[in-house]
This record gives C-alpha cells, sequence and structure tokens, in this order.
C-alpha cells in the first residue's frame, strides 16, 4: 500500500520563511508526478505546486509564484516545498500528493495519493 508521510511546517510571522518535505513509499516515485495543494478553513482544496517526474518542469498557483520552490528528490522518493516571504493568506493545511503521470508538464489535478496534512500557520 502506497505511503505518503509529509513532515514540517508550523507556526511563523508574516514575511517567514517554512518547509515542508513528504516521502512516498511502496510506488516507483520517478514515475509520479508530485504536487502540493492546500486548504484553509471553510475553502476547497487548492492546487499549490507541481513538479514533473523528471524534475524538468513545474507549475505554480498564480498566488504563490515567485515565493514558493518545490522540488524532488527521486533517489530519494522526497519531495519538499520552500516556502518564503509568506502571508496570514498562507495559512492552510497543506498536503503532497502522488500521481502517476510520465507527461512533461505535472498536472493540477487528478492526484491518486496523499500525505496526512501537514499544518502552515503564518501570524500577522
Amino acid at each position: 500500500q502506497v505511503q505518503v508521510v509529509q513532515s514540517g511546517g508550523g507556526l511563523v510571522q508574516a514575511g517567514g520563511s517554512l518547509s515542508l518535505s513528504c516521502v512516498a513509499s511502496r510506488l516507483r516515485f520517478s514515475r509520479y508526478a508530485m504536487g502540493w495543494f492546500r486548504q484553509a478553513p471553510g475553502k476547497e482544496r487548492e492546487f499549490v505546486a507541481a513538479v514533473s517526474w523528471s524534475l524538468s518542469n513545474t507549475v505554480y498557483a498564480d498566488s504563490v509564484k515567485g515565493r514558493f520552490t518545490i522540488s524532488r528528490d527521486n533517489a530519494r522518493n522526497t519531495l519538499l516545498l520552500q516556502m518564503n516571504s509568506l502571508r496570514p493568506e498562507d495559512t492552510a493545511l497543506y498536503y503532497c500528493a502522488a500521481r502517476e503521470y510520465d507527461g512533461d508538464y505535472p498536472p493540477r489535478y487528478g492526484y491518486e495519493y496523499w500525505g496526512q496534512g501537514t499544518q502552515v500557520t503564518v501570524s500577522s
């Protein structure tokens, strides 16, 4: 059974930085597009960023472009999200997700496997 285990997150003041990571096991990691999503209280889950299986392409939500960086280490089955210049509106439960997808551009939807969620809170 595929497992996606997240770590990182926490509480930070506006303008600060945090990083998230997740490790996916029991899947052929290099065949999967990987993404980050988030859900704020009272809102629907939204796409944040994704990276292709080959690391050749990344895609970001407009709200985080230029502030967040997604990366992956296929040798370690690990996905990372570096979040800089954080804003109170970035406060949410963040999820790591995997989708078997060998296309060049990672999708924003259709992810199959999900992490347990990690809280990120940005104070003003």
